[in-house]
């Protein structure tokens, strides 16, 4: 168990080395909508080594909807302009995000992104 926690602990303290890098990059706002209050990093791949590219600058509202907390559909709206980010933490977190809405506007914002086709294949296969 120590052995866990251990990795774990240095997984955050590298995430935290990276946190005025993913600040400036981010503009000091939420990458998903922009907000500016709440700002943590959220890593999308936590799996994986950590990399500035699986990490997003997101508020609470949005980090919430990413551990899977239902959105009100207006909401979503606010969150399609961070599908055109070249930041794939960023844009395939939104869209998975978006995908779980199965809100019927969601299949074609994610096919006109810039997302990887193979990205959108995975994501709107279950849809």
């Amino acid at each position: 168990m120590a052995k866990g926690y251990n990795a774990h602990q240095e997984r955050l303290a590298e995430i935290a080395r990276l946190g005025k890098e993913l600040a400036k990059r981010a503009g000091f706002r939420c990458e998903w909508c922009e907000d500016k209050e709440e700002l943590r990093p959220w890593d999308q791949q936590p799996d994986r080594e950590v990399a500035m590219e699986r990490l997003a600058l997101l508020c609470r509202r949005c980090r919430e909807l990413a551990d899977g907390a239902p959105a009100d559909p207006d909401e979503l709206h606010t969150l399609r302009t961070a599908l055109w980010s070249d930041i794939p933490a960023v844009a395939e977190g939104v869209a998975a995000v978006l995908v779980r809405s199965r809100q019927p506007w969601v299949r074609e914002a994610i096919e006109e992104s810039l997302l990887d086709d193979a990205v959108k294949e995975r994501l709107l296969a279950g849809r």
